[in-house]
Protein backbone atom coordinates (compact mmCIF):
# COMPACT_ATOMS: atom_id res chain seq x y z
CA UNK A 1 0.00 0.00 0.00
CA UNK A 2 1.34 3.00 -0.90
CA UNK A 3 1.14 6.32 1.36
CA UNK A 4 -1.10 8.29 -0.91
CA UNK A 5 -3.54 5.15 -0.66
CA UNK A 6 -3.43 5.33 2.95
CA UNK A 7 -4.89 8.56 3.31
CA UNK A 8 -8.59 9.12 3.43
CA UNK A 9 -10.55 12.37 2.88
CA UNK A 10 -7.76 14.22 4.48
CA UNK A 11 -6.90 11.36 7.37
CA UNK A 12 -4.03 8.62 7.74
CA UNK A 13 -5.89 5.90 10.04
CA UNK A 14 -4.34 3.28 11.94
CA UNK A 15 -4.18 0.51 9.69
CA UNK A 16 -5.08 -2.41 9.43
CA UNK A 17 -8.52 -1.40 10.14
CA UNK A 18 -11.56 -3.64 11.25
CA UNK A 19 -9.42 -5.80 13.34
CA UNK A 20 -8.99 -7.19 16.33
CA UNK A 21 -6.26 -5.80 18.42
CA UNK A 22 -5.25 -6.92 21.97
CA UNK A 23 -5.13 -4.50 24.51
CA UNK A 24 -5.02 -6.73 28.03
CA UNK A 25 -6.79 -10.29 28.89
CA UNK A 26 -10.14 -9.70 27.24
CA UNK A 27 -9.82 -6.18 26.04
CA UNK A 28 -9.40 -5.87 22.39
CA UNK A 29 -9.54 -2.22 20.37
CA UNK A 30 -10.62 -2.08 16.49
CA UNK A 31 -9.52 0.78 14.41
CA UNK A 32 -12.66 1.60 12.12
CA UNK A 33 -12.82 3.62 9.26
CA UNK A 34 -12.87 7.63 8.87
CA UNK A 35 -15.72 9.22 9.37
CA UNK A 36 -17.46 12.74 9.26
CA UNK A 37 -19.02 14.09 12.15
CA UNK A 38 -21.36 17.17 11.37
CA UNK A 39 -21.07 20.22 14.13
CA UNK A 40 -23.31 22.94 13.23
CA UNK A 41 -22.66 24.14 9.37
CA UNK A 42 -19.20 22.05 9.65
CA UNK A 43 -18.17 18.77 8.75
CA UNK A 44 -15.14 17.26 9.92
CA UNK A 45 -13.52 13.56 9.23
CA UNK A 46 -11.73 11.87 11.97
CA UNK A 47 -10.65 8.06 12.68
CA UNK A 48 -13.14 5.68 14.46
CA UNK A 49 -12.49 3.32 17.38
CA UNK A 50 -14.18 0.96 18.98
CA UNK A 51 -13.39 -1.39 22.28
CA UNK A 52 -14.65 -4.60 23.24
CA UNK A 53 -14.74 -6.34 26.35
CA UNK A 54 -15.39 -9.82 27.08
CA UNK A 55 -17.49 -9.89 30.55
CA UNK A 56 -17.02 -12.32 32.96
CA UNK A 57 -20.30 -14.50 31.57
CA UNK A 58 -17.97 -14.80 28.33
CA UNK A 59 -20.44 -12.18 26.49
CA UNK A 60 -18.79 -9.62 24.78
CA UNK A 61 -19.17 -5.87 25.57
CA UNK A 62 -18.93 -3.43 22.59
CA UNK A 63 -18.58 0.08 23.10
CA UNK A 64 -19.06 3.06 20.47
CA UNK A 65 -19.48 -0.29 17.48
CA UNK A 66 -17.54 1.27 14.07
CA UNK A 67 -18.87 0.37 10.95
CA UNK A 68 -18.53 -3.56 10.58
CA UNK A 69 -17.41 -5.89 8.00
CA UNK A 70 -17.92 -9.65 6.82
CA UNK A 71 -14.31 -10.22 7.93
CA UNK A 72 -14.97 -8.08 11.54
CA UNK A 73 -18.04 -10.24 12.17
CA UNK A 74 -16.06 -13.60 12.08
CA UNK A 75 -13.26 -12.43 14.10
CA UNK A 76 -16.17 -11.19 16.95
CA UNK A 77 -18.00 -14.24 17.03
CA UNK A 78 -14.89 -16.30 17.23
CA UNK A 79 -14.37 -14.41 20.86
CA UNK A 80 -17.86 -15.25 21.75
CA UNK A 81 -21.58 -13.66 22.09
CA UNK A 82 -22.23 -10.04 21.60
CA UNK A 83 -24.32 -8.93 24.15
CA UNK A 84 -24.29 -5.27 24.58
CA UNK A 85 -23.85 -2.59 21.69
CA UNK A 86 -22.77 0.71 23.79
CA UNK A 87 -23.28 4.24 22.77
CA UNK A 88 -20.58 6.52 25.03
CA UNK A 89 -22.27 9.69 23.61
CA UNK A 90 -24.89 11.71 21.64
CA UNK A 91 -22.06 11.27 18.73
CA UNK A 92 -21.56 8.35 18.77
CA UNK A 93 -24.38 5.66 17.30
CA UNK A 94 -23.99 5.49 13.54
CA UNK A 95 -22.56 1.56 13.56
CA UNK A 96 -25.22 0.25 15.95
CA UNK A 97 -27.98 -0.57 13.35
CA UNK A 98 -25.87 -2.38 11.56
CA UNK A 99 -24.48 -4.59 14.68
CA UNK A 100 -27.77 -4.62 16.05
CA UNK A 101 -29.48 -6.11 12.64
CA UNK A 102 -26.76 -8.91 13.04
CA UNK A 103 -27.35 -9.79 16.77
CA UNK A 104 -30.88 -8.45 17.66
CA UNK A 105 -30.27 -10.38 21.00
CA UNK A 106 -27.73 -7.96 22.04
CA UNK A 107 -29.04 -4.89 24.21
CA UNK A 108 -28.45 -1.55 22.44
CA UNK A 109 -27.79 1.13 25.21
CA UNK A 110 -28.58 4.97 24.95
CA UNK A 111 -26.35 7.40 25.88
CA UNK A 112 -28.17 11.38 26.90
CA UNK A 113 -29.08 12.91 24.18
CA UNK A 114 -28.14 10.20 21.47
CA UNK A 115 -32.28 9.69 20.41
CA UNK A 116 -32.56 13.24 19.52
CA UNK A 117 -29.17 13.15 17.64
CA UNK A 118 -29.76 9.96 16.13
CA UNK A 119 -33.84 11.41 14.94
CA UNK A 120 -32.21 14.81 13.51
CA UNK A 121 -29.66 13.10 11.43
CA UNK A 122 -32.80 10.89 10.00
CA UNK A 123 -31.13 7.80 11.28
CA UNK A 124 -32.91 5.07 12.75
CA UNK A 125 -31.14 3.60 16.15
CA UNK A 126 -32.95 0.81 17.65
CA UNK A 127 -32.06 1.26 20.76
CA UNK A 128 -33.30 -0.53 24.05
CA UNK A 129 -32.50 0.63 27.23
CA UNK A 130 -30.94 4.53 28.40
CA UNK A 131 -27.77 4.62 30.08
CA UNK A 132 -27.42 6.13 33.92
CA UNK A 133 -24.58 6.98 36.62
CA UNK A 134 -24.95 3.59 38.11
CA UNK A 135 -23.63 0.49 35.91
CA UNK A 136 -26.56 -2.08 35.25
CA UNK A 137 -26.30 -5.57 36.65
CA UNK A 138 -24.84 -7.14 33.74
CA UNK A 139 -21.30 -5.36 34.05
CA UNK A 140 -21.65 -3.82 37.20
CA UNK A 141 -18.62 -6.10 38.57
CA UNK A 142 -16.34 -5.43 36.33
CA UNK A 143 -16.44 -1.96 34.76
CA UNK A 144 -17.04 1.27 36.76
CA UNK A 145 -19.31 3.72 34.89
CA UNK A 146 -20.35 7.90 35.20
CA UNK A 147 -21.76 10.46 33.30
CA UNK A 148 -19.64 13.06 33.13
CA UNK A 149 -21.87 15.75 33.50
CA UNK A 150 -21.41 19.56 32.88
CA UNK A 151 -21.23 20.36 29.33
CA UNK A 152 -23.89 21.52 27.62
CA UNK A 153 -22.41 20.31 24.17
CA UNK A 154 -22.44 16.82 25.20
CA UNK A 155 -22.75 14.46 28.06
CA UNK A 156 -20.51 11.05 28.09
CA UNK A 157 -20.53 8.30 29.90
CA UNK A 158 -17.06 7.07 31.03
CA UNK A 159 -16.60 3.87 31.73
CA UNK A 160 -13.46 1.70 33.62
CA UNK A 161 -12.27 -1.49 33.24
CA UNK A 162 -10.63 -2.81 36.61
CA UNK A 163 -9.23 -5.77 35.88
CA UNK A 164 -6.51 -4.01 33.47
CA UNK A 165 -6.78 -0.48 34.91
CA UNK A 166 -8.35 1.40 31.28
CA UNK A 167 -10.26 3.94 31.41
CA UNK A 168 -12.13 4.19 27.75
CA UNK A 169 -13.29 8.05 26.64
CA UNK A 170 -14.82 9.03 23.57
CA UNK A 171 -15.12 12.57 23.17
CA UNK A 172 -13.83 14.25 26.38
CA UNK A 173 -10.05 14.14 25.90
CA UNK A 174 -9.15 13.75 21.67
CA UNK A 175 -5.13 13.53 20.83
CA UNK A 176 -4.68 13.34 16.99
CA UNK A 177 -1.60 13.01 15.87
CA UNK A 178 -0.48 16.08 13.40
CA UNK A 179 1.02 13.81 10.82
CA UNK A 180 -2.00 11.83 10.55
CA UNK A 181 -3.86 15.14 8.92
CA UNK A 182 -3.41 16.77 5.97
CA UNK A 183 -2.64 20.67 6.86
CA UNK A 184 -5.56 21.46 5.53
CA UNK A 185 -7.65 19.56 8.24
CA UNK A 186 -4.33 20.22 10.72
CA UNK A 187 -5.10 24.42 11.48
CA UNK A 188 -9.05 23.26 12.23
CA UNK A 189 -8.95 20.67 14.28
CA UNK A 190 -6.01 22.57 16.50
CA UNK A 191 -8.43 25.85 16.68
CA UNK A 192 -10.99 22.95 18.16
CA UNK A 193 -8.87 21.80 20.19
CA UNK A 194 -8.52 17.71 19.50
CA UNK A 195 -4.79 17.76 18.87
CA UNK A 196 -2.01 15.44 20.40
CA UNK A 197 -0.85 15.50 22.97
CA UNK A 198 -4.45 15.47 23.94
CA UNK A 199 -7.18 17.87 25.25
CA UNK A 200 -10.69 18.49 25.87
CA UNK A 201 -12.46 19.91 22.56
CA UNK A 202 -13.06 23.45 22.44
CA UNK A 203 -16.91 22.86 22.52
CA UNK A 204 -16.61 21.08 25.48
CA UNK A 205 -14.56 23.06 27.27
CA UNK A 206 -16.44 26.52 26.63
CA UNK A 207 -19.63 25.07 27.06
CA UNK A 208 -19.43 24.24 30.93
CA UNK A 209 -19.82 28.37 32.01
CA UNK A 210 -21.84 27.95 35.46
CA UNK A 211 -21.27 24.33 36.06
CA UNK A 212 -17.67 23.82 36.07
CA UNK A 213 -18.16 22.58 39.63
CA UNK A 214 -20.34 19.65 38.22
CA UNK A 215 -17.62 19.09 35.98
CA UNK A 216 -14.86 18.74 38.32
CA UNK A 217 -16.74 16.60 40.50
CA UNK A 218 -17.28 13.80 37.62
CA UNK A 219 -13.56 14.45 36.64
CA UNK A 220 -12.57 13.73 40.92
CA UNK A 221 -14.35 10.43 40.33
CA UNK A 222 -13.06 9.60 37.00
CA UNK A 223 -9.55 10.15 38.50
CA UNK A 224 -10.29 8.26 41.76
CA UNK A 225 -10.21 4.91 39.66
CA UNK A 226 -6.25 5.66 39.03
CA UNK A 227 -6.02 4.39 35.86
CA UNK A 228 -3.32 3.06 34.30
CA UNK A 229 -4.23 2.93 30.68
CA UNK A 230 -6.50 5.55 28.73
CA UNK A 231 -8.40 4.50 25.39
CA UNK A 232 -9.65 7.25 23.03
CA UNK A 233 -12.03 6.95 20.32
CA UNK A 234 -10.08 9.68 18.21
CA UNK A 235 -6.08 9.72 18.16
CA UNK A 236 -3.09 7.95 20.00
CA UNK A 237 -4.00 6.13 23.20
CA UNK A 238 -2.24 6.44 26.24
CA UNK A 239 -0.98 2.90 26.90
CA UNK A 240 0.78 3.76 29.76
CA UNK A 241 0.93 6.63 32.66
CA UNK A 242 -2.88 6.75 31.98
CA UNK A 243 -3.07 9.72 35.33
CA UNK A 244 0.19 12.14 34.06
CA UNK A 245 -1.92 12.71 30.57
CA UNK A 246 -5.44 12.90 31.55
CA UNK A 247 -4.50 15.62 34.48
CA UNK A 248 -2.92 17.57 31.49
CA UNK A 249 -5.81 17.47 29.13
CA UNK A 250 -8.12 18.37 31.96
CA UNK A 251 -6.11 21.26 33.28
CA UNK A 252 -8.76 23.34 32.59
CA UNK A 253 -10.87 22.02 35.42
CA UNK A 254 -8.43 23.08 37.73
Amino acid sequence: MTADLEWNDGVRPYVPLSTLKPVADGVWWVDGPVARMRVGPVSLPFPTRMVIVRLNSGGLWLWSPTAPTPELFEQVDALGPVEHLVSPNRFHYAGIPAWKARYPRATAWASPGVRERARSQRIDVPFDVDLDDAAPSAWSTELGQLIFRGSRFVEEVVFFHGASSTLILADLVMALEPERLRPRLRWLLTLGGTMWPGQTPREVRGTTWGRIAQARACYQRMMAWQPRRVLLAHGRCYLDEGMAPLERAFSWLR
